[in-house]
């Protein structure tokens, strides 16, 4: 039985740039605690919210990766991201009223799980282009989901040193409720054609991981890659705050506008992805992640931070472009569900970046930390694999 979506057709006039702001917005609520959490740990009175809230923030996206990215094959999608953005306005709203660590951790799960709007957004992108303009339309949304990731600090950092980190999710509810508008007038209706049951969907994540190696070994490079870019981004504000460097939030934050600069490359990997192959690219990314932690271990001062940083962004986000134009690849009717199987994986990663590095900088300091990030590159070069194999690796 065919279970493709009644869509509006694949045309050169899909809504991308409407999407990219919005993928941005929703994303960046899964980091605007990163440049706040000395902040947040000296306002509650407890250290442990430094390691806490970055952890479950990106746990909470992963379950939402897990539990809830599957219906975007089985409901209709411009509205299952209208609930989810207002879902992400109310778990902003608890997390701004927390009054202690408890509260504020289950806020941070919630916020992760509605914030994977954004990834229901991507793969919509996919089944809005023609197949030879896939990797182009996906660098676009990306740069603007990237954007979101890197700005969100940016931002963050500014409105917390002027108002407070309990400010940051107050503003970041009218954000919420404009995307939620925005793509209720900006998307066309998406209805599937077959609905599946819910344990369907759920049951099928596992034959997708089962049958399609190439599936399994984006997932885990990516996933290594990500723990790399949540470790850097976890403890730069501790990194900045302790001696010599001693810079509170709003410096963390500017390291966001500087990683921006990795964000115009997005739309170009996808372009390069579409006319070389997106093996090759993968590759590319994978060495400059690990180039950007030998930069960042062997020269931590602020020069090398600001280096190390453009280098790093620009390495995952490569990766990233070019293994989602692999992914959305090997099955034409199951978008979501393969997104869902390697967003997983990926934020999995990023949780268990942010876990590590956090026990590494108490225990070892930026050194620590460096060590572990240039670690995970090093690994993920053992799964990537040449243009040749790549091609049909999947296509069992």
């Amino acid at each position: 039985m065919s279970t493709s979506p009644r869509v509006a057709p694949a045309t050169r006039k899909a809504p991308l740039f409407p999407m990219a702001v919005a993928a941005g917005i929703a994303v960046a609520n899964i980091y605007y605690n990163q440049p706040m959490l000395a902040a947040m740990a000296q306002d509650l009175g407890d250290a442990r919210a430094s390691s806490w809230i970055p952890a479950l923030t990106q746990l909470g996206y992963a379950a939402g990766l897990l539990l809830l990215l599957p219906l975007g094959d089985r409901h209709e999608r411009r509205r299952l991201i209208v609930i989810q953005f207002l879902a992400v306005a109310a778990a902003l709203v608890v997390s701004a009223l927390a009054p202690g660590l408890a509260t504020l951790a289950i806020g941070a799960v919630v916020l992760g799980a509605a914030a994977t709007v954004a990834q229901q957004i991507v793969p919509f992108t996919a089944l809005l282009v023609p197949a030879e303009r896939r990797g182009a339309a996906i660098g676009t949304v990306m740069s603007g989901l990237l954007a979101g990731i890197l700005l969100s600090r940016t931002l963050a950092g500014l409105v917390s040193s002027v108002a407070g980190w309990r400010a940051m999710f107050w503003l970041g509810v009218p954000l919420a409720l404009a995307a939620a508008l925005l793509m209720a007038r900006a998307l066309p209706r998406h209805v599937p054609s077959h609905v599946p049951r819910y344990g369907q969907l759920l049951a099928s994540l596992l034959h997708l991981w089962r049958d399609l190696p190439l599936l399994r070994r984006a997932t885990l490079a990516q996933a290594l890659l990500f723990a790399s870019f949540s470790a850097f981004w976890t403890i730069l504000s501790l990194h900045l705050a302790a001696p010599p460097l001693q810079m509170g939030p709003a410096v963390a934050g500017l390291f966001g506008v500087i990683g921006v600069v990795g964000v115009a490359i997005a739309p170009l990997a996808g372009r390069l992805a579409d006319r070389r192959g997106p093996a090759l690219i993968v590759q590319l990314g994978v060495v400059a992640t690990l180039a950007a932690w030998l930069l960042l271990g062997l020269c931590p001062g602020l020069a090398g931070l600001v280096l190390g940083v453009i280098v790093l962004d620009f390495g995952v986000q490569v990766a990233l472009v070019s293994h989602q134009h692999q992914v959305y690849g090997l099955h034409p009717e199951y978008k979501s569900r393969l997104n869902t199987v390697f967003m997983t994986g990926m934020f999995l990663g990023g949780a268990f970046g942010s876990w590590v590095a956090a026990l590494a900088w108490h225990r070892f300091g930026w050194t620590g930390v460096a060590v572990f990030g240039a670690a995970l590159p090093l690994l993920a070069l053992l799964l990537v694999r040449p243009q040749r194999q790549a091609a049909g690796a999947g296509q069992h």
